[in-house]
This record gives structure tokens, sequence and C-alpha cells, in this order.
């Protein structure tokens, strides 16, 4: 054999014992595959070009990412090798999120599967990765062959609490035989009202007034169920319930909206695949039957449920019932005019169930009181006597006397009835409402039994998404501030952002939205929650570019009001500068656009004469109005410039030269008309002069450079004047604390955070505040209530402090959009003398936690992989940085990079490290 013959013997000797001639993976696989904002292997997706995304593992030898590769395919047993779908071949790039798909056209009910594999900073192969997969929904209304049914729920003329027309829940059914065994089976199903489904007489799920809330004149969401093991060979039944919901119940306050609305309808595609190969199709047709007969009576969101046992139907979803008394059902054709797309964020569930505290009794009735602010229903297990109705009462507070207090449910009445159809304890919880409450009052039971906590179990319902980030410190009220927040989110993100969950709103109001979703995205994965939202933004956008007050707009009075609009410019550049994804400034680009034209549209001279609600809920405002002291058109005036900025970054961020040049040079003149219109030498001039104001021209940066520290010095004068405390509403306050942080007067921020009287944020909570309040004195445990008509106890807005902690006294922000690169730069004050926090960043855990004993700062920080951090460490710099216990020198992880007398600067690479310092 000659040598040129035993080379390749040997070649392929050596090739046989791996059995292929790949490239050897040497390192761990990559983790949390994810498409899109974020959905992990889902059911009936959204999205035929999704993207991409997932974090390399914390392990030995992975700090950095130097290629990718992934293969989509129809089938797992393709992967890796045949993908047929797309093979993205071996891309030389850091980037391991946000991947645009590039493969072949997918098809609505298409299921496809993927895998990636990376390779590390030394170009070592990962293993491949886990196969995940995700199935499309339908994503035309042609794919849909059902038609909508219902009953005429208008006939019986029932009307509510406000003369309100009220569509009695429906009871639908059908009954099919099957002749071959099921291999698979999928439901498609949603309703113009809201909807529970069971199969053979088992719940599909557990979603709770799903399809959700968006602008049903432009779009309805549609859910997918995999109900393969619900269906028997033979004879099924199918029942759904249908209820009014958000789509055809009272919203708002304008009778003339809800004295008419449409009686709601349900849409029903269930498609088999047999075990032989065949296809069968179940749809909503004519030969479906219903009535309004059952045990649920009324169910109407302000007003609550009632439910009548005498009514019950047992069976009534199982071949063990006879329908032939139920009327048909008429039916309607799906037209093109709404568009049916699958729900691109999770349904809300209950998620947390509360046990009574305590309790009080009272003249016949029982107080059940939570000790916690929610949102949700009650689980009842009550004694009850045959014939006797249990009534359900909620109030958030009761008053200073014990009473119970609803008056700030206005004309929500948020009452729910049980009526019994035998002795014993009844077991129920209502269907097709919700409420927001601490204190669960019930009378109507049987007296003769003793009330127990076990009476009432909360259960807390809201968008299924879990926690993102924590947050904690040595200071007891800035922990329950925090946990006021986490609840406030809860409470006020059921399908939609809302700014109340308990009176007669319970709206999308935009204002509250955009203040609130910083904070928001570091407590909860709510990324897929605010991109679904902000389609209905877009939905909702009028043709003159127009924002309404609320989304989806149920007021349709063509008003605007400047800070409330906006929320199409700063929610999008938010939640890029939090995940990095450019998918939200692309989808949200035009919107942003026409936002800033209607802006332009209001101004003479590029000042704006744009109302309305100002800087909403100023404490203590001179003029005595709900509006604030600060100008509305110095308001409006900032806030077109800021659009016009935010637009002009977003295009530069997505490469549009052009575009990026038109809106800069907007922002740029309409910077210069305010400052010379409501500003002299750095100071307020011609209209009120008030924080807000010189806050908005300060964050915004509306003042030329040479002016900004006199504006400063005014900002701190009209704080001193206040006694150190805050004098902002809605939009003030959040651009507080960036302003002050800016500018360096991080002790001041420290003082007004931790201020205990009014107006502060632990002035809410020293009078038990559980969740954040609309107003600064919203109720007290001297007088109650206030004596305003507005007084929701949970309202998420001035929450909007969290991404400071977070950001400042915990040290974690993003330098790079999507925390690429991070900073991890606590700025520790008194009283605290510790705090931590975490975040689950695009890219991994980060966190961060320090602690001051005596004058030992240690801080100890956590890097994910393929991130890099500037770590900056407050200290006496004249005495020894510890890096894990030893002195610190310079090595391939952790590199100083500047010291002056109070801080040591470090690049820090992914990892672990304990970093101590010396205080001056």
């Amino acid at each position: 054999m000659n040598f040129k013959h035993f080379i390749y013997a040997l070649y392929a000797t050596v090739c046989l014992s791996f059995t292929s001639c790949k490239e050897q993976a040497t390192i761990a696989e990559a983790k949390k595959l994810t498409i899109s904002e974020g959905f992990e292997n889902p059911l009936g997706f959204y999205d035929k070009m999704p993207t991409f995304s997932w974090q390399l593992p914390v392990s030995e030898g992975v700090l950095s990412q130097s290629a990718y590769q992934i293969v989509v395919a129809s089938s797992p047993d393709l992967l890796p090798d045949h993908a047929d779908l797309w093979n993205s071949k071996k891309q030389q790039t850091a980037q391991s999120t946000w991947i645009k798909y590039e493969g072949a056209a997918l098809q609505s009910r298409q299921k496809v599967y993927w895998q990636v594999k990376y390779w590390n900073q030394d170009k070592q192969a990962s293993k491949w990765s886990e196969i995940n997969h995700f199935e499309l929904g339908l994503l035309n209304n042609n794919d849909w062959k059902a038609k909508w049914i219902g009953l005429d729920t208008k006939k019986e003329k029932v009307l509510g609490s406000q003369n309100n027309i009220i569509h009695r829940p429906q009871y639908l059914r059908k009954g099919f035989k099957l002749s071959n065994d099921v291999a698979s089976a999928r439901l498609y199903i949603t309703a113009k009202g809201v909807f529970d489904v069971a199969i053979n007489g088992k719940d599909v799920s557990d979603d709770v007034m799903p399809p959700g809330y968006t602008p049903y004149k432009e779009r309805i969401e549609t859910i997918t169920y995999d109900v393969t093991n619900l269906i028997e060979p033979g004879e099924n039944t199918v029942g759904v319930e249908v209820a009014a919901g958000w789509h055809s119940g009272r919203l708002g306050w304008m009778e003339s909206y809800w004295s008419d609305t449409e009686t709601p309808k349900m849409l029903f595609q269930l498609e088999l695949i047999m075990k032989d190969g065949s296809k069968e199709m179940i749809l909503s047709d004519d030969t479906w039957k219903g009535t309004t007969s059952g045990p649920i009576r009324v169910s109407e969101i302000y007003d609550g449920e009632t439910y009548d046992a005498n009514l019950e139907m047992p069976n009534w979803t199982t071949t063990k019932f006879d329908d032939k008394t139920w009327e048909s059902v008429k039916t309607f054709p799906v037209t093109e005019d709404i568009r049916l797309e699958p729900k691109r964020h999770t349904t809300v569930k209950s998620k947390i169930e509360l046990a009574t505290k305590a309790i009080i009794e009272k003249d016949g009735t029982a107080i059940f009181d939570f000790q916690q602010n929610m949102v949700g229903v009650p689980l009842l297990k009550v004694p009850m006597k045959k014939g006797q109705t249990l009534k359900v009462r909620f109030a958030e507070k009761l008053s200073p006397d014990g009473s119970f207090y609803t008056e700030n449910y206005r004309s929500a009445e948020s009452t729910n009835y049980y009526t019994a159809s035998k002795d014993g304890v009844i077991e129920w919880m209502p269907k097709f409402t919700f409420h927001g409450f601490q204190y669960v009052e019930l009378s109507g039971f049987d007296t003769s039994k003793k009330p127990s906590k076990d009476w009432v179990t909360g259960l807390v319902q809201y968008s299924d998404f879990e926690e993102n980030g924590t947050f904690t410190s040595s200071h007891e009220k800035l922990n329950q501030l925090q946990s006021n927040i986490v609840w406030g989110l809860r409470g006020n993100f059921f399908d939609i952002p809302t700014d109340c969950p308990q009176r007669d709103e319970r709206m999308g109001w935009t204002a509250d939205a955009q203040v609130f979703a910083p904070a928001s995205m570091f407590n909860a994965d709510v990324y897929k929650f605010w991109a679904s939202w902000m389609q209905s933004v877009r939905e909702s956008q009028s043709d003159n570019g127009a924002i309404p007050w609320v989304v989806p707009d149920v007021l349709f009075n063509n008003k605007v009001s400047a800070g409330w609009g906006d929320a199409c410019t700063i929610i999008p550049w938010k939640i890029y500068l939090k995940t990095g994804d450019k998918e939200i400034l692309e989808e949200n680009f035009e919107t942003m656009k026409g936002w800033v034209k209607y802006h332009e549209s209001v101004t003479k001279n590029n000042i704006s004469s744009m109302g309305f609600f100002a800087d909403w809920l100023q404490p203590l405002p001179e003029n005595g109005d709900n509006k604030g002291d600060t100008s509305k058109s110095l308001i409006g005036t900032a806030f077109f410039a800021h659009s016009a900025n935010l637009t002009a970054k977003t295009a530069k961020a997505l490469g549009k030269t052009e575009e990026f040049k038109k809106y800069n040079a907007i922002y740029k003149t309409v910077a210069n008309a305010f400052e010379n219109k409501f500003f002299e030498n750095g100071k307020v001039k011609d209209v009120a002069e008030t924080q807000t104001s010189y806050l908005l021209a300060l964050a915004f940066g509306l003042l030329s450079e040479e002016h900004k520290a006199n504006a400063k010095k005014h900002l701190l004068r009209k704080i001193a004047e206040a006694d150190n405390h805050l004098r902002t509403g809605f939009l003030g306050t959040p651009l507080l604390y960036e302003v002050l942080d800016a500018t360096g007067e991080i002790d001041l921020m420290y003082k007004l955070l931790f201020n205990e009287t009014y107006p502060s944020w632990f002035y809410s909570i020293n009078q038990g505040a559980t969740t954040i309040w609309e107003r600064w004195n919203s109720y007290s445990k001297k007088d109650g209530f206030n004596a305003q008509k507005m007084n929701s106890l949970n309202h998420y807005a001035y929450g909007a402090i969290g991404e400071w902690m977070y950001e400042r006294i915990a040290g974690i922000a993003p330098l790079e959009a999507g925390y690429k690169t991070i900073r991890i730069a606590p700025v520790p004050k008194e009283p605290l003398t510790s705090s931590s926090a975490s975040l689950n960043t695009p890219y991994g855990n980060v966190s961060s936690s320090w602690e001051i004993k005596g004058s030992d700062f240690k801080l100890e920080v956590v890097v994910p992989p393929n991130t890099t951090a500037k770590v900056v460490i407050l200290a006496n710099t004249k005495q020894a940085l510890l890096l894990n216990d030893t002195n610190f020198k310079d090595n391939s992880n952790v590199k100083l990079t500047n010291t002056d007398k109070d801080a040591f600067v470090l690049e820090v690479q992914p990892g672990t490290y304990s970093f101590q310092s010396k205080l001056k």
C-alpha cells in the first residue's frame, strides 16, 4: 500500500469511528429556545415569519458565541441533516436572538420543528439543541369553513343596571358520530363575546374569558386547542357557553354605546385526522341547538354574575342529554371585514390562590379579608339552604368605621348571586366576570353555620405570564413598594393593560401603559403581551394619525391627548431597549410616523394646541384641577418633540437614513420652538412653573446646552419649595427619577423615594396599601376614601418608579439594546444597607447583590453568557479592590478600565464574581 492510499484508509477508519465525518461537538447545547416574542413550542401560533432565539448554557468553556446554525423541518425525523424548510448554514456572528426565518413559506395548520447549534468563542461546536416545535393556527379568514352561530338574545329584552341590554349567556351544543379512530384533533374556536368549551363532559382548557379583548371591528383573536385525548370513538358531544364579555357587554360610560349591542356569537371548527389518514370537520352551523335557560342567568364584566343552581343541566355537554326542547341556532357568514387571527399572547388564567386571612362578622354578613388587593374571582364553598340566594359583594378597603365601602366602584355593581337548589355546601366560582377586591362580603348563607376561612378562596387571574425579575432590599417599606408594583401589574394585565380592575372602566388607557411598560418588562415576561396590545394600538389609529385615549377604543369620542397617544412611540422604543428586537420597531414605525404627523396638524409655529389630560392627578395643584398646573401647550409641544425624536431613533435603528434625517430635523425644530416659547435662560416663562415643566424639558432634551444647568437649578428649587416632595402626576413622575439620576442628584431621588408623608410612595404604604394607587392620597386610615370620584386602589402608573429601583438601587440596566452589554452600577445610599435583583435577559440571568457592613462594600454579580458587563464599584480607590477574596489583578475575564476617586470601573466577561471594596 502506498502512502497516499494509507492516508485515505486511515481517514476512513477515523470517520467510521465517529459514525460520520461531522465536526465533533464538545460543548453543551443551547438552552431555552424560543420563537418571536418568547414563545416556547406554541400551538395555534400567529406568525408565519417567526424569529428564533436561544440562550447559551452556563457552562465551563462557554463565554460567547462566534457562529450558529439553525435547521427547520416539517418532521423531527429530518433534523438535523435533512432540513426541508430552512438551513441557515453556519453564520459567523454572535447574534443569538431574533434571527429571522428565511425558509420556505409556511401555511395555516403547519407544524414546524427546529434545532440550533452554536460555536463558542474558541470556535468549538456545541451539540445540537433539543428539537423544538411550533404549530400555526388558522392564519386567514378563508381557512374557516364554519359559520358564526348564536341565539337571538335581544328578544328577551332584559335590561341591566344602567338600562343596558343584557345578553343572557347561551348554551350551545352539537352531537356527532365518528366511524374511525382519531389520530389528531385540533379545535379552532373564537367568539364575539367570551366562551367556555367542553367535549364529552370534560373542559377543553382552564382559560379565563377567551378569546380576549381586541378592537373587535378590526380583529378577533382565535384559539387553537389540541383535543385529541377528548375525542372518543363513536358518539361525541361538544358544548359551548357564550357570554357577552367585552364584545357585547356594558363598557365605558355612554349609554348610546351599549344600549343595543350585538348578540354574542361563536365560531367552532374541529378538524380531525383519522388513523386511516382520512379527515373530517365538525363545524358551527345550523345543525347546532341552544338555550339561554341555563344556570348562568346574567354575566356582566362591571356588574357581576348571577347563577341559579335550580337551572343546572347535568350532562349537557355529553351524549347523555336530550336537547329536544332547545331551539335551533341562527347562522352568520364569516366575512372579510373583520380579520380572524390566532391570539398573539397568552390567555388569562387563574394563576395564584389566596387564602382568607381574617373574617369580620357583622349584622348577618361575613366579610372575608385577604389582606391583599387582588383581581380575579372568589372560589366559594359555603353552606346554604335550598332556595337561599347568596349575595357576594366586593371592596378594596373598608371605611375607617369598618363599613363595607363600594362607592369607588361607581356604577359597577360588582355583585354576584348564587341561588341554591338543595341544602348543603355549594361550590361555585363566577365564570364570565372578574373583580378587583381585598374584601368579600357574603350574605344569604346558612346562618346556623359559623363562617370559616375556607368558605372563600381568592383566585388571582391575569394573563398567563411568569416572573421575569426579582428585587429586594434591607428596607421593609421599599420591599412592600416592590410587592405593590408586582400586584398592580398582576391586577391590571387582564388580557390588555387596564387602568383599573374594579370600577366601571377597566380600559386600556394609553398614558398609564406607556409610563409603566418599562417597569413591567423587568418584573414579568410580558413582551408578547405588549406586542399584542401594540397591534391593537395600530388598529385603533385614525386615518389622520390620531391615537385614542383608550385601546381598544370604547369611547369613540375622536379625542386625543398628549402623553397618551405618544404611547405608540414610547412603548415600542422602550421595549426595544429591553429586548433588542427590532421587530417591535418595524411593526410600529408607520404608526409612529402617523402620530408625529397628527402632532404637526395641531401645531402653529411648532407650538402644540393639543390637550387633554396634561399632568394627570398632579398632587396639590394650585389650580385645583385634576389635570395639574403644567401648561397643556407646553406638554403637547414637549411630547411632539419627543415622539419625533423616538421616531428618528427608530428610523436609525432600522437603517432608514433619509427618514432619520427627516424626523431628527423635526425634533430639533420643535425643541428650538419649545425653548423659545416656554423658557428664558433655563427658566419657565409665561406659563405655570412646575416640576413637570422642567422635567419634560430636561428629560426630552429640549433645551440648549448652555441653559440646562439653570433649568436644573430651577427644578431643584421647585422641589425644595415643596419641602423636598414630588408634585408630579402621571406624566411627570416617570421623568423625575430619570432626570435627577442623569443630573447627579441621586441623594435627592433617594429622599423623594423614602419620604413617608404625602405625596410620596410610602404614604400609601403607611395607609395599608398592597397595590399602587391611582392618587397619591386615594385613602387614609383617618379619613377613609378621598372624596373625588376617581379612587382606584389598584392603578399601576406610579409603579413606574420600579424601573429606577432595579436599574440604580440594585444596579442592572442595558447599555446596549437587549442587554447585550449590561451596566451593573448600584448606587447605595442610606437608609439602605443591602439590595439585590435578578433579571432574565434575552441572554440569560443577570444578577446584582450588594451589602454594606461598616466601611466594607460587597458586590456579587452574575453576567450571562454571550454578553459583557460594565461593572461600577463604589470605593475609596486608594484602597485595594478584592475579587473573590483576593487582591484584584487584570485577567482575561475582568479588566479595570477606569479608576476615579469614588469608583472602580471594570469590563467583565460572563461568569459569577464577588467584589469587595472599602468605602470612604
